[in-house]
């Protein structure tokens, strides 16, 4: 089926079930932000492959919502369909619900499956669609008929984290839980967040795409804790081991019955931001009561065990990039090289690393104008064919049992223009402006992002997109609760405290030319104490040269080049050890201290 016939295939379902608009999110029951191919609804109905975007199908309207990171995808995406890109002012923002205030006549029905919205959701449609009486129908999976061939949900096999790489054992976590539980006085805590799941129970699997996640729910008790999974992907020595520790297994859809059956003496703790319209409607005489999920935070502040990992996956990584652009200023000498092909070969070297499981997002491969394309998505039949000129973006990651990582570097192939320069220059100025940061203890992403920006400003540029995000461990590479980037959405206005594992990529993207992003990962650390408080720092751990070829020295000052300096003697310094004599050669070239040849 074309786009077109699976949107007119939509129309009739919606016709029958008396609906006169049917919203489809990005999201999964689990309200994750990459979803097994059985929730992928929205790219079905669409063709638009981007992780983020809402859309709307009326009997006379189709259109996507989606911001500014893929609106060059999107209009590439979308250009054989019908389907109309509704480009967000705000990224995140709901922007589709006013659309539909706006364009939906008085006593419409409004469709979507209740399960793959939150609670927090509902009261906002409730409030933007109760002036004209439009209904709402949340019981209705319209795919389930339409989708022909609808993959079914995954049945991988989930798999032990050893504490040697956690830190902590799964009985530690669930008592901290617990600790927080009795604090807010509650018998239960619902946990429908995947990574927030695997965190807890030291469990991963290899469910969706790149997220070593398992599809399932979590609710801990006072004495018990309920797994709902389906019980095929549970080996019996893993049925074992939870049941050690008080863990029971349950089928994956006896969630619903189960907080059908708490009773009037029980207090079940929900998150009404990751928890469904459906489950919160299940809970009938429990009390309820909202909040953050406890493992969040807990999560998001990595243990001393897990930062001396990371510390090593480091080393890891940047052997397997060293070993790729060597292979890759090779080749190019004999015959140019498509984007698939370097980021398939990322892989092979990636794979020589010990404990290696596969990578933490699909490699951006952008060359000259794709590297515009802020969440490009090389494919083999359209991509570009590398040469030896130019200016190629690689932002990639890996998924080891030991950490995750992620990583951004420009590079150019032949001599860089004034305005290339002055581009990849003021990016770099902004990522060390952002690596020296020093701040009191409280401060949120949002009040620091302006360090990444600044220099950029003030030559009227800018990016679309977030300054750092959360990353997990042998986890979602996108990971909470904290982020960097402007507006007062809840991640930006989260506190960075000790133990965060952050990313620092500030870009720039001249559209149809080149994109530029410099992206290390970093480790909030405690810095000074003082009269005036207790300040914090960023340490970088990701070890990998910058690219001298497109720096502008004029436009750096002492301190940003003393960074830059003992960046490359720290990169040399940790990552020769490890290389051949032809790979430390070509090390010790790249960082070289900046100015000379």
């Amino acid at each position: 089926m074309t786009i077109d016939q699976r949107i007119e295939a939509l129309r009739s379902a919606m016709k029958a079930a008396n609906i006169d608009a049917y919203i489809v999110p990005s999201s999964d029951p689990h309200q994750s932000e990459y979803v097994a191919d059985h929730w992928n609804s929205r790219s079905w109905i669409s063709g638009f492959t981007g992780s983020a975007g809402n859309v709307i199908i009326t009997q006379d309207h189709a259109g996507l919502w989606t911001d500014g990171r893929y609106f060059l995808q999107a209009d590439e995406q979308l250009s054989q369909s019908q389907m109309v890109l509704h480009k967000l002012s705000v990224p995140h923002a709901p922007e589709y619900i006013e659309w539909l205030a706006e364009n939906l006549k008085e006593n419409s029905t409004l469709g979507f499956d209740g399960k793959l919205f939150t609670v927090g959701q509902m009261d906002a449609f409730d409030k933007a669609f109760q002036s004209k009486n439009i209904a709402l129908k949340t019981d209705h999976d319209l795919f389930e008929n339409v989708w022909e061939n609808r993959p079914s949900l995954p049945t991988n096999l989930i798999f032990e984290h050893a504490v040697k790489f956690a830190g902590k054992s799964k009985n530690q976590k669930l008592e901290m839980i617990r600790q927080e539980m009795e604090a807010q006085k509650a018998t239960h805590h619902l946990i429908p967040t995947l990574d927030d799941i695997a965190w807890t129970l030291n469990i991963r699997s290899n469910d969706v795409d790149c997220n070593p996640v398992t599809i399932a729910y979590l609710i801990v008790g006072i004495s018990e804790t309920y797994l709902f999974i389906n019980p095929n992907k549970v080996s019996d020595e893993m049925k074992s081991s939870l049941r050690k520790e008080q863990i029971l297994i349950k089928d994956y859809h006896e969630i619903d019955g189960f907080l059908n059956d708490l009773s009037d003496v029980n207090t079940i703790l929900i998150n009404p931001a990751t928890t469904s319209h459906y489950l919160y409607n299940q809970i009938k005489k429990a009390k309820v009561i909202q909040g953050k999920t406890i493992s969040t935070l807990m999560k998001g502040i990595k243990n001393e065990v897990e930062i001396s990992h990371l510390r090593e996956v480091m080393v890891k990584d940047a052997v397997a990039l060293t070993k790729l652009f060597i292979w890759l200023d090779k080749t190019l000498d004999e015959r140019s090289v498509s984007e698939v092909e370097v980021a398939t070969q990322l892989i092979e070297f990636r794979k020589m690393g010990a404990d290696y499981f596969g990578e933490s997002f699909g490699a951006i491969v952008g060359y000259n104008g794709n590297g515009a394309i802020i969440h490009y998505s090389a494919q083999k039949e359209t991509c570009a064919n590398i040469e030896k000129n130019g200016i190629l973006l690689l932002d990639s990651g890996g998924q080891y049992l030991n950490g995750t990582t992620d990583i951004t570097r420009t590079i150019t192939f032949s001599p860089a223009t004034a305005e290339q320069k002055r581009d990849f220059t003021l990016v770099l100025k902004g990522h060390i402006g952002l690596a020296n940061a020093k701040f009191p203890i409280g401060t949120r992403g949002n009040q620091i992002e302006v360090l990444a920006r600044q220099h950029l400003w003030n030559n009227g540029l800018d990016y679309g997109h977030g300054t750092g995000h959360g990353v997990g461990f042998f986890l979602n590479v996108h990971e909470g609760p904290q982020a960097i980037g402007p507006g007062a959405t809840s991640k930006y206005a989260t506190p960075i405290v000790a133990g965060m594992y952050t990313s620092n990529e500030p870009g720039f993207y001249k559209t149809g030319e080149y994109g530029i992003r410099i992206e290390n990962l970093v480790i909030t650390v405690e810095d000074d104490k003082t009269e005036y408080g207790d300040f914090l720092k960023f340490d970088t751990i990701t070890l990998f040269p910058i690219d001298h070829g497109l720096i502008d020295v004029a436009l750096l000052d002492s301190k940003e080049i003393n960074w830059l300096n003992n960046y490359h003697q720290e990169v040399f310094e940790k990552i020769s050890p490890y290389l051949d004599d032809e790979e430390t050669a070509w090390m010790k070239n790249m960082c070289r201290v900046i100015g000379q040849v």
